[in-house]
């Protein structure tokens, strides 16, 4: 991890872009206190994983009722 002041922050940002992009955490301070941080993305999920979170969403909601509610009802009584 590197630190580095605003101010030369500033003037070499396409330098630390670079350092970034190649996995390096970059901390920008400002008198001596750390203002920022410039971390690598995460990554994203892929399609793979988003289906399984959605089916495991949709497994944990079997069984769950509304005890006898209408959906429209609760919507109305939200809007109150």
């Amino acid at each position: 991890m590197r630190e580095i002041g605003a101010f030369q922050a500033k003037n070499r940002l396409g330098q630390l872009l670079d350092l970034v992009e190649q996995g390096e955490e970059v901390v920008i301070t400002r008198h001596g206190k750390a203002v920022a941080r410039l971390v690598p993305p995460k990554a994203g999920l892929s399609r793979a994983e988003a289906r399984e979170a959605a089916q495991r969403i949709r497994e944990m909601s079997r069984g769950v009722t509304l005890a006898g509610l209408r959906l429209k009802d609760l919507v109305d009584e939200g809007r109150r």
